[in-house]
């Protein structure tokens, strides 16, 4: 007879983890005990050697599909305890939290089957759940992951919940969130002066509102969607007004995936995320059928689409006519809704009708979005389904480090023992209110963790107010280069430590020397980095205006080029777009260095080639004109503009003087598209000896990704799962090592 002690440290509570050993040690035949402490979870098993051995095969090799192992430690016991069966005894609490955080879970099918089955208890109830599926980090305040921690902890448990409950073949048993329509939560309907509108199906009410053009509100699991029909032009082109968003993509939530696929051409792997248990946004190409309404993508052959993920979307669509929008509730430069007062004080003007419910959300958490490239799903905003990230280093760190981030997409990012745990996407730090949900969720991270910082890891930025944050909280601080954290955030995926080659291109980004990078090419390691080339310096006209105004980044371009007197004859769609007085405004501008920063951004240029192509002049969202310089490239044209690479320079004066011949625009974007490609590629080959490394924002442009694929004959490491943009810089600053 053997005895063993078995730790499992990773995401596994709340994903059915001991019902899971339950079963499996009744199957095999051990005795002893499962319980949960706050650091994981606890196996003990007492039987012969060999079904032991099975036992760890199994746990280690098929364990339940929501869980996630980082680490398994079996130790010999030589107590003389003896068991006779098999046991979940109560969780333990050791006062040394380490236990990881699961994200949220789309609806499985088997609660999909239950919510559709008449005969069934939960027959059309909006909060069917189980351990495989629903809320889990949305309502956690604090580890271990039980009921009284949770938002749940509000509704007691009927008869009939309790029973599931407490039975460990059930596949409820021990679901925090488990309820029915006699113990659970409840739906209530409002207009937007706040009056209850008393219905006995709200859901139904709901839906016939959205078929009638109305524009709604819906709570989710993390919080509010602003929802109406997506082939209603009408009903748009009003939430476009009401929201003051011009032209920024709209995610549209369709039925199911044959629906889906009326309105787009999908890959097989596109296919298969769009199903997984996550449910993210996936950005797929539209098709030439497409019949939602072109103001929900406006100038770009994109689409974000996603299926329902909760059993109040699912039950929403059986009384719904068409697709619909479903964007997050917030305003600009804010975070997602997550309480009805809120909609009220702030969105009654946009939205018509609201449908709330009483189970709190505790931890907002924003809708996922995931692209698919070369067949690898790459992940552009890590939030419901993926956020907690946790990763297991190989080092332990000696300090608590909290990592805050940039300004921009901001997420934290938590270091202790050998966790690297970041948070989900926060959003841009550009509001009050911003600001206060970044510090909530430093509390709330800190709070699952019984986590005390030591060492606060921050952007060089002064102006950052994640910065100015950092800079009061009295703690030790290390301020890391925004380029340096994007090439570490890959180089943390990967597990490199050792030199890398990392091209860094993004919009901004505080450098060394006090100017804006973003054309970077470093020489890389953990405890440092040397930038060996960059795109050489030009001035943003304005300043933060020329971010808005691709126009005024192309006339800068040309005012580095030409004579005034030569930019003022020139026939391009860039000069045209001023007026005389305003172009030589500028140059005065220009010419006296006022207001006018410089800058190595290749995102700028993304902007620049957007003007002179005459794509757009004026942007209204961040990635507008890479997005629409993507929809224009063409892969039959293998031509490229010409650059030099002068000492440590990138120099584009060729190539600006080679886009004013060009006057078609897919010319002139697949044309830049290459240029980038055999730059990275030129510069790649000096370097033969370094593994490349891509970061930064541009690298989420898919085309120029594929593009490399292709023509970079090297294999090259870029982020899929830490988000290539500003969310993922807090996990890079935690892979800084001293």
């Amino acid at each position: 007879m053997s005895k063993f002690i078995i730790e499992v440290q990773g995401i596994v509570q709340g994903v059915g983890f001991r019902p899971f050993v339950y079963n499996l040690a009744l199957k095999l035949n051990l005795n002893g005990y499962v319980n949960n402490d706050d650091k994981g979870v606890n196996i003990l098993l007492q039987g012969k050697k060999n079904s032991i051995d099975t036992f760890l095969n199994e746990l280690k090799n098929n364990p339940p599909i929501l869980s996630k192992i980082d680490n398994i430690s079996i130790l010999e016991d030589t107590s003389l305890d003896d068991f006779e069966d098999f046991k979940i005894i109560q969780s333990a609490n050791q006062n040394n939290k380490s236990t990881l955080v699961s994200p949220d879970i789309a609806i499985c099918d088997d609660c999909i089957k239950d919510i559709e089955n008449i005969e069934n208890r939960r027959y059309k109830y909006a909060f069917t759940n189980c351990t495989n599926c629903g809320p889990r980090y949305s309502i956690i305040n604090t580890v271990p992951y039980d009921r009284i921690n949770t938002s749940m902890n509000d509704f007691v448990m009927c008869e009939e919940c309790k029973e599931e409950y407490e039975d460990p073949t059930n596949r409820r048993y021990h679901a925090q969130p488990i309820c029915c329509p006699n113990c659970g939560p409840q739906i209530k309907l409002y207009d937007n002066f706040k009056n209850e509108i008393s219905n006995n199906d709200s859901i139904k009410e709901i839906a016939q509102k959205i078929n009638s053009g109305f524009i709604v509100a819906i709570k989710g699991i993390g919080g509010f969607h602003i929802i109406c029909d997506a082939t209603n032009e009408n009903a748009v082109k009003k939430l476009r007004e009401k929201k003051n968003r011009p032209s920024k993509p709209f995610a549209v939530m369709f039925k199911n995936i044959d629906e889906i696929k009326k309105y787009t051409n999908i890959s097989n792997k596109e296919e298969k995320t769009i199903l997984c248990k996550e449910k993210p946004i996936v950005i797929v190409n539209k098709n030439s059928n497409c019949k939602i309404s072109e103001l929900i993508a406006p100038n770009i052959d994109r689409l974000g689409v996603f299926l329902p993920y909760t059993p109040l979307h699912i039950l929403l669509f059986e009384y719904l006519n068409n697709p619909i929008i479903a964007t997050s509730a917030n305003l600009k430069d804010e975070p997602i809704i997550k309480d009805v007062k809120d909609i009220f004080s702030k969105l009654s003007n946009v939205v018509d009708y609201v449908l709330d419910f009483n189970r709190d959300i505790i931890n907002a958490c924003d809708d996922s979005i995931v692209q698919v490239i070369n067949d690898e799903i790459q992940i552009l905003r890590l939030a419901r389904g993926y956020a907690p990230f946790s990763y297991k280093t190989s080092n332990k760190f000696n300090k608590n480090n909290l990592a805050i981030g940039a300004n921009q997409k901001s997420s934290i990012s938590l270091g202790f023992n050998n966790n690297m745990i970041s948070s989900a996407y926060i959003g841009d730090m550009n509001s009050i209110v911003s600001m206060e949900y970044f510090k909530r969720s430093v509390s709330t991270f800190e709070k699952f963790y019984d986590f005390k910082t030591q060492l606060i890891v921050c952007d060089k930025h002064p102006a950052y107010e994640t910065t100015k944050w950092a800079m009061n909280q009295g703690k030790e601080i290390k301020q890391i280069q925004h380029h340096y954290a994007h090439a570490l955030a890959t180089m943390a995926e990967y597990d490199l430590d050792e030199d890398v080659l990392a091209f860094v291109f993004d919009g901004t980004g505080y450098g060394d020397d006090g100017n804006i990078w973003g054309g970077e090419v470093f020489i890389s390691n953990r405890s440092s980095y040397k930038r060996i080339n960059h795109l050489k310096y030009f001035k943003l006209l304005g300043g933060e205006k020329a971010v808005k105004e691709p126009r005024r980044i192309a006339l800068s371009l040309l005012f580095d080029n030409f004579t005034i007197e030569e930019v003022l004859t020139l026939d391009n769609a860039c000069v045209n777009s001023f007026t005389k007085n305003e172009i030589e405004l500028l140059y005065k501008m220009w010419q006296k260095n006022l207001n006018t920063p410089l800058t190595s951004s290749f995102g700028r240029v993304f902007d620049a080639i957007a003007s002179f192509s005459n794509i757009l002049q004026l942007q209204t969202y961040e990635g507008e004109t890479g997005l629409q310089i993507e929809k224009e490239y063409d892969e039959n044209l293998n031509e490229s503009y010409s650059y030099e690479i002068i000492n440590t320079q990138i120099d584009l004066s060729k190539a600006i003087l080679e886009i004013l011949k060009d006057k078609d625009k897919k010319v002139i974007c697949s044309k830049f598209i290459n240029m980038i490609v055999n730059i990275i590629s030129e510069i790649s080959l000096e370097n033969k000896n370094l593994k490349i490394v891509l970061a930064g924002g541009v690298f989420q442009n898919k085309t120029l990704l594929e593009q490399l694929s292709k023509k970079l004959k090297r294999k090259f490491y870029f982020s899929k799962t830490i988000p290539l943009n500003d969310q993922g810089i807090s996990f890079g600053q935690l892979y800084f090592q001293n």
